[in-house]
Order: structure tokens, then sequence, then C-alpha cells
């Protein structure tokens, strides 16, 4: 203590004024302490309050925000997940069917952080366009498709991620199990399951997308579609085409097999051809079916249809013969035989050694004007009614002259398609009844019900046993199939280039049917550009189209049911003379 203190010294007054003083020192310091504290509370409340003020104020403008009326109207649409019918050939098996799928989509406009989501989704799907679908993410719009038809392990890795503005839309993909081997008759879908080629096209133009459209095709399975198709054979004629095409060194092929007792279309295929679950291919250049969409000058095989004309008529009979020696002159151009006899021909030899003079010669037998309509007759000069929507219209000379007759005799001068070819082909030996072509199954009685007769059963007699008698001597033998007893014509046309005929190029074919006795099928087989087989110089179609359909109707007559007839009977069928 300090010595000097004495409290006497210093009144009570003094001491109270000393303590009052401290006393102020002390609350001022902490009242002005306690009021900052207090200020900085009530800041950070107010700050709270006005967040989560902003926060209800959105959720509330969420809440009451008109909805995005195509958000709603894509996500209820029922066309695009609508089930199409499963499409089978003739024995039940599947060549077209649907899967569930999910779609990706975007609502660009309740995305939070565009760059986030763009990055977290090309994680799982690196093949995305990264500047379109940026693009797509900051736009104004309500719904933006980003991805369509992921995999189930895509769509659970995306919706793991939980990105704001992201949805999955269920979809159905067409799938089709045996990949091309029937494209061009299955045909395929687009994005939006929808027909645009084919048999899938057909049916959606017959009713299946008004129904869609009208949302009456729900997810429910629908009666499948039984083609007449058989998936063995068209397995068949793929494989000898391809075959072909390598053996031969031709830039395509294509072939039909045709009942020619109902007109449908047992198998059809064209190489190159497509795989419909990558539809892209279609576009790519020469996929087209070359059988119903391609125009072709179909060379010697015409030569079967004039002799038919011919025969038909009743001014030419199987005993008359035909002046072979000479070429024939007329409007400037010189008609030939690629190797001619040189002689007097009868008309089943006119036939068998394929004579172009002969031909020409009884084409003018009949007039022009009766020369096209027996082609028009026989259904060659209009477009083929058939399912598939791929179908070409022949060409023909605007105005007919002689000389357009006399080179169409011979298979020149018009263009017609394999398909149109077969057809008629089935009317030459099937008693003289053109039946429309089918890809549906028909029965006997109903293809009689559309049958149309286009020439006496007597001119088909006749044309039956000139087809067998070509293949056992005349230019198709290479088609022989022992037990089939097949008959046919052979078809080397030289093709146009820069328009004018090429010596080095041709488009060869070769028309078949059996067994030629009772036919049931025809064959008809086109190669494009056919070369020579290693080692061999000849390239007709005797050389390659011929041994191609030998080898369809080796490998298809057993599964068709036809019994080999291996009697006795060797010589060609007896017809009428």
């Amino acid at each position: 203590m300090n010595q000097n203190f004495q409290p006497g010294n210093v009144s009570a007054e003094k001491i109270r004024e000393g303590y009052i003083a401290s006393q102020l020192r002390f609350d001022g310091s902490g009242k002005t302490a306690v009021l900052r504290a207090r200020s900085r509370i009530t800041l950070a409340i107010i700050c709270v309050a006005i967040c989560y003020s902003v926060i209800a104020a959105r959720l509330m403008f969420f809440g009451f925000l008109e909805p995005d009326h195509s958000v709603s109207r894509i996500l209820a649409d029922t066309a695009i997940t609508a089930r199409r019918p499963d499409l089978l050939d003739r024995n039940g098996e599947v060549l077209a069917t649907d899967i569930n799928t999910a779609s990706l989509y975007a609502e660009p406009r309740r995305v939070v952080d565009a760059d986030e989501a763009l990055e977290q989704i090309s994680g799982v799907l690196p093949d995305l366009d990264l500047k379109q679908v940026y693009k797509k993410l900051v736009s104004k719009a309500g719904f933006v498709w980003l991805k369509r038809e992921l995999t189930p392990s895509q769509q659970n890795q995306i919706l793991a991620l939980g990105i704001p503005g992201i949805g999955f839309r269920r979809e159905t993909h067409r799938f089709y199990p045996k990949g091309p081997i029937a494209s061009h008759i299955v045909g395929h879908v687009n994005v939006d399951n929808a027909g645009i080629a084919g048999i899938e096209k057909f049916i959606d133009d017959r009713g299946l997308k008004d129904l869609r459209n009208a949302g009456m095709m729900g997810s429910n399975r629908i009666e499948p579609v039984k083609l007449a198709t058989d998936l063995r054979v068209q397995h068949f004629v793929r494989d000898e085409l391809a075959k072909g095409i390598e053996r031969y060194r031709a830039i395509a092929a294509g072939a039909i097999v045709l009942n020619v007792k109902t007109g449908e279309v047992v198998a059809m295929a064209s190489l190159p051809d497509y795989d419909p679950n990558v539809p892209a291919g279609a576009l790519e250049k020469d996929r087209f079916n070359r059988i119903s969409a391609g125009l072709f000058e179909m060379g010697s095989t015409f030569k079967a249809f004039t002799t038919a004309m011919a025969l038909d008529s009743g001014r030419v009979s199987l005993s008359d013969q035909f002046d072979a020696t000479k070429p024939i002159r007329i409007a400037g151009f010189t008609i030939n035989d690629f190797h001619g006899k040189r002689r007097v021909l009868s008309v089943p030899e006119v036939f068998i050694y394929s004579s172009n003079i002969g031909t020409a010669k009884m084409a003018d037998t009949q007039s022009i004007y009766e020369h096209r309509e027996f082609l028009q007759r026989m259904g060659l000069l209009s477009r083929s009614e058939i399912e598939l929507p791929e179908v070409a219209k022949p060409v023909e000379p605007a105005k007919w002259k002689k000389i357009n007759s006399v080179t169409i005799s011979y298979g020149h001068g018009m263009t017609t398609t394999p398909l149109q070819t077969a057809v008629a082909a089935a009317a030459l030996v099937n008693g003289g009844k053109l039946i429309p072509p089918t890809l549906f199954s028909r029965s006997v009685e109903q293809a009689d019900a559309l049958a149309k007769q286009v020439i006496k059963p007597r001119t088909s007699d006749a044309m039956r046993y000139l087809m067998r008698l070509n293949v056992e001597q005349g230019s198709g033998k290479r088609a022989e199939v022992r037990g089939y007893r097949v008959g046919g014509k052979t078809g080397t046309a030289e093709k146009v280039v820069n328009g004018r005929y090429s010596n080095d190029k041709r488009f060869n074919a070769f028309l078949a049917a059996f067994p030629i006795d009772n036919p049931q099928y025809v064959v008809l087989v086109i190669i494009d550009e056919p070369k020579p087989e290693e080692g061999k110089t000849g390239a007709t179609a005797g050389s390659n189209a011929a041994p191609m359909v030998a080898s369809i109707i080796r490998r298809s007559a057993p599964v068709l049911g036809i019994v080999p007839d291996f009697g006795d009977a060797t010589g060609p069928l007896m017809a009428n003379r």
C-alpha cells in the first residue's frame, strides 16, 4: 500500500467523483462494443432473410410459371413410343421387332450450369458433338434432344449425375435381328420409329402412320405382319450373289425368286446392300434395290417375250424358219448376231442360238402397234404394282418407230426392271396368267382372282419347251441342275456409256423356271459388269449369270419342297407345233 495515502487527506466528495468518472469511462466503451455486435448480428439476419426470400420467390416463380407446351407435347407424344408390328418371314422367323430404349433431352431454361452439364454428359457420351450440344444447352429453347436411343448403361450413368434440366424419354427402337439379309424387302425406320423404306414404309402408308399420329397406337404389341419371304432362300440368294460378285469381279448383282402360281416374292436381294440397323448406309452409293428400282436394258432375255408374241399371234409356229444369213440394215444401223450361224434358222434355233437377226424378223411379223400392245399386256411398260415404295417406271421410246421395234425385240432400246421381267416370265410358263407380284402370303385361289390371261396356254407350252431346249442345247447349259429340269434364257446386253454401247462393259441376266414341266418358281439373276473368270475368256450371261442361277436352285429347291426327279426322261418337253 502507498505510505503516503491517508484517507483523511481525500474528501468523500472527490472519491465519489473519481468513481463516477471511472464508471463513465467503462460504461462508454462497453456499450459501443455491444452495439457493434448487435449491428453485425442484425445485418447477418437480414442477409439470410434476403437469401431465403430470393429462394422462396424463385420457387414461387417456378410454381406459378406456365408449363412449356412444347415439352409437355413432346413428352406426351405417343407416336414415338408406339410399337410397330413385328415383321416375320413365311416360317415365323423375326425380321424386325421393337425393343425399349431411352433418349436424352434437356430443358435449357432449367439447366443451371451449361458448362458443367456438358462436361458431365460428355464423360458418359464421348461421341457427342460438343459445340452443337453446348449451343443447345445455352439456348432459350424449352426442349431439345441431346442423344437418341441410349443404352441402359448410359442412361443409368447420366441419371446418377443428377443434372438439373436433363431428362429421359422412353422410346421404342426398331431392331433387325437378321441384319442386311433382307434389307431391301424389310426396309428401315427413322429415329422416330417411322417407316421410310421397304415394307416398313408400306405398312405406315397403309394406316399405321395415321393410327400413330392419332395416338391410337400405344405401347401394346399388335399383330405381327407375315411376309411371303422365306429367310432360308433369301440367305441362299444373297450368299450366291456375294460369291458371284467376287468370282466375276462385278460391281453389283441382284436376284429374285418368284412363285409362278401365286406371284409371291419368296426371295429378293440386291448387292451391295446395307444393314437396316444402320439406316444411313442406305444413302451410300449403289445401295439401291436393283430388282425393283433399277432400270436396265434386259438384253436377250427379251427374246423370250418376242418369241411368245409371235407364236401367240398365230402368224409364227415352232416349225417356221427365218433367214439369218446376212445382217439387217435399217435406219442407218446394222443388226448382226454375236455368234452368227450364217444360215436359215428354225424358231427353236433362233431361240437357243439367241439370234438377233432371226428375232428381229420374228418381230417384223407384227405391226409396231401390236408389238407395243403385247409388251404393255405383259406388264413391261408400266410401273409394277407391288408393296415396295422403291419401284421404277419403265422407259420406252417417246414414239415407236420401226427401228425401235427391231431393237426392243432383242432387248435394247427400252429399260425395265428385273422385277417386271420376272413377273412377265412367270406368265410365259404358268399357262399364260399374269399375276401381280406380292411380298405378302397369297393362296393360289387369291392369285387366280387377280390373274389376267395374257397369252394362250398353248403358247405357254411352247415357251416351256424352248426354255428347256435352251438349257439342254443352247446358251443356258450351265444353268442345269440335275433332278430339277431347269429351263431358261440368257441375256447379255452391252451397257450404254457416254451415249454409246460399250464393247467391254456388259449387263448380264439369266431368266429361269423350274421344274420346267410344271413350273413352280421363276429365278432371275442379274450381274453388272462381270469380268471373265481367272484363266478364262468368256464373260457372257451363259458363263456367269447361268451358273449363279444353278447354285440358287440347287440350294433352294429342297427347302421349297420341290422333289427332285431323276427319271429317264432326258429330252426337252414336247410342244404342239
